[in-house]
């Protein structure tokens, strides 16, 4: 079938664009999407800071309902609300056998923007189209593996559902699951964004005593204070001694999540000695960051990646949905801007603007 989508088509160049899709094979799943994330980690596969086979349709933070299913699913069934996840999770190999389904093999395969099998269900002009970790969901529908969506109940928005997709769980699991921040703490958060804004609220949700927004933008950080930060700074030469001033001794955790050596640099600065230093953001390949050999053993600071803020889909997409409904997560002012799928050239302009919390397209 026809179906409009967000392709890039060459580097720096996003166009929707009228598409084939073809119907799920064994395992797969046809999903009629409702809404779809408008997230940092699309723009870094326009601008090439992740690299990709063009043209590729992007689109990782997604909700919808189940049209039809592939031989073999039973997981799910047609009219069953999804929000996907970019991560699938096979549940049989090392990493989802050890609780750490974040970093399931199979995402190596999905990273190359096909099917598990290593066929396209995407065509434009008779050409194949890659997808974004085998969904491409910020298209009127999408294909996937079954292995990549998690039911949810029907009375959950799915609106809501789309940003549980990738950066309130993100965000929110870097702060409970990554940092397992402690009651009492002192948290500084680099990058306030959607997916910093989910550090944030995870840190409240934790019950740090001091949450430290930091950005250069100051909507920004106006957002940071709506959405928990007790302080917010701009950043500057004089960050470190800052946040220093506002703890006494650094950050016992601080976030970096823009995806930037030099403020990875400055994240581990800010933390105090013996504190936690999480790494959200995603640079470029050959981006790197140097610490002293001397001073890094010495510190004792620890140096944490954290990959989908270390989650569990199944089990913690059902958790942010909860916090949601109790009042702890705050994800409807989360939503600055909806677009529709015409209007996504239009929603990355914002993204990079810095105006919106979280754009989300609707369908």
């Amino acid at each position: 079938m026809k179906i409009k989508a967000a392709v890039v088509t060459e580097l720096d160049k996003l166009e929707v664009k009228e598409v084939e899709l073809s119907g799920p094979q064994a395992g797969e799943v046809l999903v009629k999407m409702a809404a779809t994330g408008v997230c940092h980690s699309d723009l870094s596969h326009i601008n090439g800071t992740i690299p990709a086979q063009f043209p590729f349709i992007i689109g990782h933070e997604g909700a919808g309902v189940v049209e039809e299913v592939g031989e073999g699913v039973t997981k799910v069934a047609p009219g069953d609300h999804v929000i996907l996840s970019f991560v699938p999770k096979c549940g049989e190999c090392f990493f989802c056998q050890n609780e750490q389904p974040y970093l399931c093999k199979q995402a190596n395969a999905v990273n190359m923007g096909r099917q598990l099998d290593g066929t396209a269900r995407v065509s434009l002009d008779g050409e194949d189209v890659q997808v974004m970790n085998a969904l491409g969901c910020m298209a009127e529908y999408c294909v996937c593996p079954d292995i990549s969506v998690v039911k949810i109940e029907k009375d959950v928005s799915l609106t809501i559902g789309a940003l549980i997709g990738c950066g309130v769980t993100t965000g929110v699991g870097a702060a409970l699951n990554a940092a397992e921040i402690k009651p009492g703490s002192t948290v500084a958060v680099i990058g306030c964004g959607g997916v910093g804004l989910s550090v944030i609220q995870g840190a409240k949700v934790a019950g740090a005593k001091t949450i430290i927004g930091i950005d250069l933008n100051e909507d920004k950080l106006a957002m940071a204070k709506e959405f928990g930060a007790t302080d917010t700074l701009v950043s500057d030469e004089n960050t470190v001694k800052a946040v220093k001033k506002l703890t006494g001794v650094g950050a016992d955790y601080a976030f970096e999540v823009i995806g930037n050596a030099k403020v990875m640099e400055l994240a581990y600065a800010c933390t105090r000695n013996g504190g936690d230093t999480i790494i959200v953001g995603l640079g470029r390949a050959k981006d790197i960051m140097s610490f002293s050999a001397l001073a890094f053993p010495v510190r004792a600071k620890n140096l944490c990646g954290c990959m989908y803020g270390n989650s569990d889909p199944e089990r913690d997409f059902p958790r942010m949905i909860d916090l949601y409904q109790k009042g702890e997560l705050n994800l409807d002012a989360m939503i600055s801007k909806t677009y529709s799928i015409d209007e996504a050239v239009q929603a990355f302009a914002d993204l990079e603007a810095g105006g919106n919390a979280r754009g989300v397209i609707e369908y």
